[in-house]
């Protein structure tokens, strides 16, 4: 049989994939031209579980926390609330932070959608491109103007805030070391930064995630550091300097770059 109209086979046959409620499209058949419910079934299954496996994949804290069958179950209702809109594989999955958030059965962790995300945030340093960090010499090199100078941020820097203690949560949950009790009351904010081949994730101390956004935001020195002594009385900009520069969270200056 011909697709519906005005569909292309390919629609025809994915329309139907990720939902096990509507019948097996009608341009499905076998030999003979046989129904073939049970081999697009199949398929259907396969393509179910392959999402799963990816969503697991990109988020293994987020599994280890909730537990394999948990994470399956809330992975299968994504899957099909939510199909795939790219062909590549690890750009799936970027609102599963927010279906957490909404999802009844995870309500009592009000911390995991920060977990998910700084899980998501990693994978996109992972992939971002490659750059030259800001070594600590240049920046030493400018002798005037400091209040002025505007960093240029790595293309893998990112910067996540969270009301729990997501960045102490996430760390403890991403290999299969025993995990000790976590106070995940704490407010916690992560630097995320791959100067080179490896991701990082960094907690910031106060007024360093207000600093940080400043300064990738594109605002001078000394705005980003007013904001962040605003917000926090213990910020020091000298050590939140010295950490934003050996994180590898920079390459270049804007201005007041003596080169």
């Amino acid at each position: 049989m011909r697709p519906e109209p005005g569909l292309s086979f390919a629609t025809s046959f994915a329309q139907a994939l990720l939902d096990p409620a509507r019948e097996t499209p009608e341009i499905v058949i076998g030999p003979n031209g046989k129904a073939a419910s049970r081999r697009y079934d199949v398929y259907r299954n396969n393509v179910t579980v392959s999402l799963i496996e990816a969503l697991a994949a990109v988020y293994p804290a987020v599994q280890r926390i909730t537990g394999a069958e948990f994470f399956r179950a809330m992975a299968r209702f994504h899957v099909r609330s939510h199909p795939p809109t790219s062909p590549l594989l690890f750009e799936y999955g970027r609102d599963v932070p927010e279906f957490i958030a909404r999802y009844e059965h995870a309500q009592a962790m009000p911390w995991l959608p920060d977990v998910a995300r700084i899980e998501r945030a990693w994978l996109d340093a992972y992939h971002a491109a490659d750059a030259l960090p800001l070594s600590p010499a240049r920046l030493s090199a400018v002798t005037h103007g400091l209040a002025d100078l505007v960093f240029v941020p790595h293309p893998a820097t990112r910067c996540l805030r969270s009301q729990y203690a997501a960045v102490t949560i996430f760390a403890a949950n991403r290999d299969d070391a025993p995990v000790m009790r976590i106070d995940a009351s704490t407010p916690e904010d992560a630097l995320i930064t791959r100067p080179e081949f490896d991701v990082t994730v960094r907690r910031l101390p106060p007024g360093g995630a207000v600093f940080a956004d400043g300064l990738m935001s594109g605002r001078p020195l000394g705005e980003a550091a007013a904001s962040a002594l605003e917000a926090s009385s213990e910020f020091d900009i000298a050590a939140n300097i010295a950490g934003l520069i050996e994180a590898g969270a920079f390459t270049s200056l804007a201005c007041g770059d003596p080169s």
